[in-house]
């Protein structure tokens, strides 16, 4: 009995030395821990969202200045932005679901202008696959077709061989990539027919143009959340690739501001140079990239007070990047002159010119923060400008105008911070005028250089 006694007390203290062992090698700082013994994972403190510390709280909000993360770089197609917060979270087991879902709201949105401007997160895509091939095909043979009619023939033609209404019924199954790809050669479609200022819902519009045509042109639009698409915005940003493709990845802004672009639908046919109308797509798109500045600068710019000492500073770099601005156009003006260009051509241009339909964004933004298209055009006729351009953007150039309000108010005073806004305004008025002169040259020979029109 007395044996029995002793062998059962001796097992509890060995368990209860066991116990406390691993009890004090859970404690942080005990000397269970620095004897080496792994320490347990705590349950909440130490998890992955509080080792991510600020940046993935909840509703907090990424610095995007021009000295923000987005300066250098964007998130690339390997691993979009959603993936990218919650590979932290996925990589250790949580213990709860709070930590998991904190990581999320800190993804960057992949439309935030101080990324990468209002160019597409990606790069456009270049062919279509499966039955949208025959889209893709549609839209590079009526961007070359001799004239109007010609395009609406190949539009009848798809019609009676049911391809409209089998691209139609797959519309709901595209990613909204792919959707915007679509929507780019339904915009090329559209405006060599002459249908760029109709509305596909309309009734009146199958008077004009094919049903089954409207009724695609429709579904793409209601995919891609945007009704006003024929434009220069998805004609131009959504229609390009850089001719080689580089070696590592690097931001889009980056991209189309340091590699050779061709257009993926060519005006021009193969074989041929490029046309003019395919150079001012192109050269459309270089200003956005080399505009991703001005965007930085005008969230740098908003809600700042007049008096406050980093309103001018923004205000001469907002001077000096649209003075860069205006040199690339005048870059691009020789190369476009010197293009060829049919008459079917000129005529999608004028019909675009004619909507307002060529208007860049970079340029709407810049307008946004100093205020001249709202004095110059009017409220009505600038939102009538901003219709063209994706719901989450126009919301961003609105939120512009709100919050630049207190700079613009520079414009009634003076003393050297206004004369610095005054020349941010000229600099900005001299820059839509060289615009203006390059699509004049797109549109019709001159013989005069781009500088006497600026």
């Amino acid at each position: 009995m007395t044996t029995t006694t002793t062998t059962t007390t001796t097992t509890g203290t060995a368990t209860g030395t066991a116990t406390r062992a691993v009890t004090s090698a859970a404690v942080p700082g005990s000397a269970g821990a620095a004897a080496g013994v792994p320490a347990a994972r705590p349950a909440t403190a130490a998890g992955p969202a509080a080792a991510a510390g600020p940046a993935t709280a909840p509703g907090s909000r990424i610095p995007t200045g021009a000295s923000g993360p987005y300066a250098a770089s964007a998130p690339g197609p390997a691993m979009p932005p959603s993936a990218a917060a919650a590979s932290p979270a996925s990589a250790e087991p949580a213990t709860s679901a709070e930590p998991a879902a904190s990581a999320e709201p800190a993804a960057p949105s992949p439309h935030d202008p101080c990324a990468h401007g209002f160019l597409p997160e990606r790069p456009p895509v270049r062919s279509m696959i499966g039955t949208w091939t025959r889209l893709d095909a549609m839209a590079r043979a009526a961007a070359i077709a001799p004239d109007r009619e010609a395009a609406v023939a190949l539009v009848e033609r798809a019609h009676r061989a049911d391809e409209l209404s089998a691209l139609r019924q797959r519309v709901s199954r595209l990613s909204l990539r792919n959707a915007e790809a679509a929507a780019m050669r339904i915009a090329v479609i559209a405006v060599s027919c002459g249908w760029c200022g109709l509305d596909p819902q309309a009734p009146a519009a199958r008077e004009v143009a094919d049903g089954a045509f409207l009724d695609l042109w429709a579904a793409i639009a209601h995919r891609i959340d945007h009704d006003q698409f024929v434009a220069l915005p998805t004609l131009a940003l959504h229609n390009w690739v850089p001719e080689r493709k580089p070696r590592r990845h690097i931001p889009i802004d980056q991209l189309a501001r340091t590699e050779v672009l061709v257009p993926i639908v060519r005006w021009a046919p193969e074989g041929q140079p490029l046309s003019r109308l395919d150079r001012l797509m192109l050269a459309a798109t270089r200003l956005e990239a080399h505009g991703i500045w001005l965007f930085r600068l005008a969230e740098t710019l908003a809600g700042r007070s007049p008096d406050d000492s980093s309103t001018p500073t923004a205000l001469r770099r907002l001077v000096r990047v649209q003075h860069a601005l205006r040199a690339q156009l005048l870059a691009e003006a020789a190369e476009l002159t010197a293009a060829p260009a049919t008459p079917q051509q000129r005529a999608v241009l004028g019909a675009l010119a004619e909507q307002g339909a060529l208007e860049p964004p970079v340029l709407q933004a810049a307008e946004a923060v100093l205020g001249i298209g709202g004095r110059r055009m009017g409220e009505g006729r600038r939102q009538m400008m901003r219709r063209h351009l994706p719901a989450q953007h126009r919301a961003w150039l609105s939120a512009m105008d709100r919050h630049c309000a207190p700079v613009r108010t520079l414009a009634h005073r003076g003393g050297p911070d206004a004369a610095v806004y005054r020349e941010a305004q000229e600099s900005l008025i001299a820059l839509r005028r060289t615009y203006t002169a390059l699509v004049q040259a797109a549109a019709r020979p001159t013989a005069g250089p781009l500088t006497a029109a600026a």
